[in-house]
């Protein structure tokens, strides 16, 4: 990982997160990870901008990829702030509300969801949550973010000038 990836990925991983985890804006997402693929394009563009030559699409990917992680990061980091002001949910209702509706429940995970039920009333489930939360997104965003790169890469992809002489031949002793 040089440095000339790494400065990219950060801009464009603080960009993902802060869309990422603002309620309201990060409603963007629900259109196939809208700000997760566009950050990862934007990695591809400011890598390319920061170089005279075309750049590789695995190099582009790579900031992609690079990014959705920060992203993930930054987004969780984000978004902490504002599930605590809206308060602790009510997980034991939901969990309650979920088991009536599953009458086809198998026994073994209704008995998981009892306990789960159980770990509910303190702070652990707001931690918990947000750990899942966590790796689900760092999953997620790493995969579209990679996407995003690589569309970014194909479309912000320098062209070569025509005027220029094709390279010498590779010299043969």
């Amino acid at each position: 990982m040089t440095a000339s990836k790494l400065q990219p990925a950060l801009i464009a991983g603080v960009a993902i997160g802060l869309l990422s985890g603002i309620p309201i804006v990060n409603i963007g997402n629900c259109c196939c990870c809208l700000w997760v693929v566009s950050g990862g394009a934007l990695g591809a563009y400011l890598l390319q901008q920061k170089q005279a030559s075309p750049i590789d699409l695995g190099d582009a990917a790579l900031v992609g990829l690079m990014a959705g992680a920060i992203g993930a990061v930054v987004s969780t980091v984000i978004s902490l702030p504002f599930t605590m002001m809206a308060g602790a949910m009510d997980y034991q209702a939901a969990i309650d509300q979920a088991l009536s509706n599953a009458r086809d429940l198998p026994p073994e995970a209704r008995q998981f969801a009892e306990r789960l039920k159980g770990l509910t009333g303190g702070g652990a489930a707001g931690v918990a949550v947000g750990v899942i939360g966590f790796f689900f997104s760092l999953v997620i965003d790493a995969i579209f973010a990679t996407i995003g790169g690589l569309i970014g890469g194909l479309v912000f992809k320098k062209k070569l000038d025509a005027s220029l002489p094709p390279p010498p031949p590779p010299f043969m002793a």
